[in-house]
């Protein structure tokens, strides 16, 4: 009951928070531009509390999942055409700058959340950063079956060419069950070789068959009242040598430090782009040295970097996004493993607050550059249909006759509810109490 708690507040908070920055672009756009607004409505459905203030009213209703901005004189029927701050008796620029500007306003805010989170630090941040060289080879996997090695490079996976590791988890997660040709270099050598990622049962996802990149070991974390936390060891060092030997990887270090319990030992690590050298003593945690630290990748940028590197990760998930829609379409995807509905998300929404807040604001800046991407398709009823019918009439000088107009909504409602049955029954076909009440499902 806890876990189901943390979910539904969770998803609550996220969906909010990126609900009211989207309605609030429209609304302030619509303000800009003189447009009468009647309702700022956070939710669907039933009103559960509302305020006036002006001639708007602020309401939360009932159905957490939308909102909307309702401006005066936004349907033909409602229109007089008699009164300049209607809707429809603005030029068209201005109106398709209102419907812009709520996915606008995602893309804003998603950046601003990892531009933030690259600032503070956070765990493996940014797959796109990371080069496409394998570390490390899980034993008995298929990789490993495959006969990989530490230090190989990624050239193409599944015949698509790779340049950072994103890519290569990419075309590895999304073909659970079926056998990729990889070809990478070994030294001099050009190499090719099939793994096959191991399906997740839950919605046939892929695992990385057992290939992870190679990464310079970085802390990730400092446990209290450790001998890390005494030595001031801090997440982002970057860690370069134990004992005056140089380490290379994660494993490296935790063998050095294994092999030292009791011993003062002298670490150099990187910090801010400056070599310290912190003298730590393991403790003995049976015959090993233990200093109580978390070892992975950790990426913190100053505010200009930051700013940068949000900017070419959100663009990276648009064009994965688009990439991963293709794959769907040309059927080379399963629609239930790429395709995430309201039980999805709360299911990872509450996952992510329990690991820490930080993970909990990561979700939402995916789910905000998600909602800005979805909202922009051409599909009638979203901004992005609207603003394609409002191109269409400034390309041909004319409003569209009302009939089609009606018909293309009705189509954009019927597009959208199918959808939203396909996301839920996915959802549901994802819970481990339908997978075994219909096991082929």
């Amino acid at each position: 009951m806890t876990n189901f708690l943390i979910q539904i507040l969770s998803f609550i908070f996220a969906l909010g928070v990126i609900i009211v920055v989207h309605e609030a672009g429209h609304l302030l756009v619509a303000k800009a531009f003189d447009v009468r607004v009647l309702t700022f409505s956070v939710g669907f459905g039933r009103k559960l509390w509302s305020t006036q203030r002006g001639e708007t009213e602020y309401r939360l209703s009932a159905i957490p999942l939308g909102g909307y901005v309702r401006l005066g004189g936004e349907s033909i029927e409602e229109a007089t055409g008699n009164d300049p701050r209607e809707f429809l008796s603005k030029p068209r620029w201005q109106r398709v700058l209102v419907y812009l500007a709520g996915p606008a306003m995602n893309v804003v805010l998603a950046i601003a959340i990892f531009a933030g989170l690259f600032m503070v630090g956070i765990e493996a941040g940014n797959p796109t950063s990371i080069p496409p060289v394998i570390g490390v080879v899980e034993a008995g996997s298929s990789g490993a079956q495959a006969k990989f090695q530490k230090g190989d490079v990624i050239l193409e996976v599944g015949g698509k060419p790779i340049e950072n590791w994103m890519q290569v988890l990419i075309e590895l997660t999304t073909r659970g069950g079926q056998p990729v040709p990889v070809k990478y270099q070994r030294g001099e050598q050009v190499l090719q070789a099939t793994v096959t990622p191991k399906p997740d049962p839950r919605d046939g996802n892929g695992d990385t068959a057992g290939l992870y990149p190679i990464i310079r070991p970085q802390v990730t974390r400092v446990f209290p009242g450790t001998p890390a936390e005494k030595a001031g060891f801090q997440p982002g060092d970057e860690l370069r040598a134990v004992a005056g030997d140089p380490v290379a990887d994660g494993e490296s270090f935790v063998k050095a430090i294994e092999a030292r319990p009791g011993m003062a030992t002298e670490v150099q690590v990187s910090r801010d782009g400056q070599l310290r050298t912190l003298q730590v003593t393991p403790d003995s945690d049976g015959k090993v040295g233990k200093i109580g630290v978390g070892i992975g990748m950790f990426q913190r940028y100053g505010p200009a970097r930051a700013v940068v590197e949000a900017v070419r990760y959100n663009i990276q998930i648009v064009r994965d996004t688009f990439y991963i829609l293709g794959k769907i379409f040309k059927r080379e995807v399963s629609p239930k493993g790429a395709l995430a509905g309201p039980i999805e998300i709360a299911r990872q929404t509450g996952e992510a607050a329990r690991i820490g807040p930080k993970y909990l604001i990561s979700i939402m800046g995916l789910l905000s550059i998600s909602i800005a991407v979805m909202n922009l398709l051409p599909i009638p009823i979203l901004d992005g249909g609207q603003i394609s019918i409002l191109l269409i009439e400034e390309v041909i000088r004319r409003d569209l006759p009302l009939r089609m107009k009606e018909v293309i909504s009705q189509v954009g409602f019927v597009m959208i509810l199918l959808l939203m049955f396909v996301v839920i029954y996915f959802d549901l076909s994802k819970t481990e109490f339908v997978r075994n009440l219909f096991p082929g499902s």
